[in-house]
């Protein structure tokens, strides 16, 4: 089975679903989003993998979100695209994909469901 993790090594949320893949016996395609930024085309695509919104994957913690004002009702998905494009330190994280489909991993357990 191929997994993908969207990973940030300094979130515990994110580690714990890479031990839990690497615990499935797989070893994932690891990114390292904050280093390597999707393309605002394969965030879009993401997001209609997932088959929710945006905003579902747009992480609201932190100084940068409140900034930008993301939090607006009014704000677009077409906005929340080009700030996470823009800023992927926005996007929340782990994002896990496999056969069995694409899930934002929070809480961690949520990537059993993808996993054999």
């Amino acid at each position: 089975m191929t997994v993908t993790l969207y990973h940030n090594p300094a979130c515990g949320t994110s580690r714990t679903v890479l031990g839990l893949i690497q615990d499935a016996g797989i070893e994932p395609e690891i990114i390292l989003y904050l280093k390597t930024p999707p393309t605002r085309e394969a965030l879009v695509e993401l997001v209609r993998q997932t088959g929710k919104p945006a905003r579902d994957l747009l992480r609201q913690k932190g100084a940068l979100y409140e900034e930008l004002k993301l939090d607006a009702p009014t704000v677009t998905e077409d906005q929340i695209l080009d700030a996470m494009a823009a800023h992927p330190e926005l996007i929340n994280r782990p994002i896990v994909i496999t056969e069995k489909g694409t899930t934002l991993c929070r809480p961690a357990e949520l990537v059993k469901d993808l996993l054999p």
